[in-house]
């Protein structure tokens, strides 16, 4: 399974299709139903990846699913699911497959941080056709199809201007699964102007999309991860590669590095900074 790494420079129409306005619908429900009333009152526990997991997790979970499968009946891949669930479905799901995190970004939920968000893509040949990012404290629904556009609250999201150069830019950056000299050098000389990270990739993706940061770098992620991210990038005509590879599609589905920006200019001069580095 590849999947596309294309960004959206296509005309995009100014309104959702029906199928995204009911995927909006369903995490909308869930999220209010299953999500937030456990918001900074759930216990927690550590899965055997040493990640946490809640109540609100496993819920929401389930209650994505069953909506999920009530609008388009294909398998759904969750996060809170065993890799080795989540490795025979993502075989058996050339021909769609829903992939969900209930919440990214839970370490955040737990904490009263409030940067987390639910996250729902659906996938053909392995291909980010459909993709859903939530962000309930902000109440910011971002959303996006293959070749339809990306929007933001139903609108057709229209992010700010990028900086004109990678030393005025704003990155987002994720240190933990950077090589050590990478991690020093933007640590001790970074080629950007300031650095944020918040803990939730999901987000993180849509904040790219939408021109909040300029510049996104990740040493490695899951599926669920980037499978909506990746898409409300590409259709607000966002570049992305992996460290290691151009061709994202190219990089191991399972833990995933990123290169990415909006802005074509911005995106190879961070591509190029990075990959001196190694």
């Amino acid at each position: 399974m590849n999947l596309s790494t294309s960004s959206g420079s296509h005309p995009a129409p100014n309104t959702m299709s029906a199928l995204l306005k009911a995927v909006v619908a369903a995490v909308k429900l869930v999220t209010a139903e299953e999500i937030m009333p456990r918001y900074l009152k759930v216990a927690h526990h550590h899965k055997y990846d040493g990640s946490l997991c809640t109540e609100a997790d496993i819920a929401a979970q389930g209650a994505l699913t069953k909506k999920l499968q009530a609008i388009l009946n294909v398998p759904v891949l969750g996060e809170e699911m065993t890799a080795a669930e989540q490795r025979a479905l993502w075989e058996t799901g050339r021909d769609g497959i829903w992939c969900i995190d209930p919440i990214d970004g839970t370490s955040n939920f737990v904490r009263g941080l409030p940067y987390f968000a639910v996250s729902v893509a659906l996938l053909r040949e392995g291909k980010s056709v459909l993709g859903v990012v939530y962000d309930p404290v902000a109440n910011e629904m971002f959303a996006a199809e293959q070749d339809k556009g990306a929007f933001l609250n139903g609108e057709k999201l229209v992010g700010r201007e990028a900086q004109s150069s990678l030393e005025q830019s704003l990155a987002c950056v994720d240190m933990k699964r950077l090589k050590r000299k990478l991690v020093t050098q933007l640590s001790t000389d970074p080629p950007y102007s300031s650095q944020r990270n918040f803990g939730a990739s999901a987000l993180d993706w849509c904040y790219v999309a939408a021109g909040r940061y300029d510049v996104y770098l990740h040493g490695g992620q899951m599926l669920w991860d980037y499978a909506a991210g990746l898409l409300i990038l590409q259709e607000s005509g966002g570049h992305v590669c992996c460290i290691e590879n151009d061709d994202f599609s190219r990089c191991d589905i399972w833990q995933r590095s990123v290169i990415a920006a909006r802005d074509a200019k911005l995106f190879e001069a961070w591509k190029r900074w990075i990959r001196a580095q190694s």
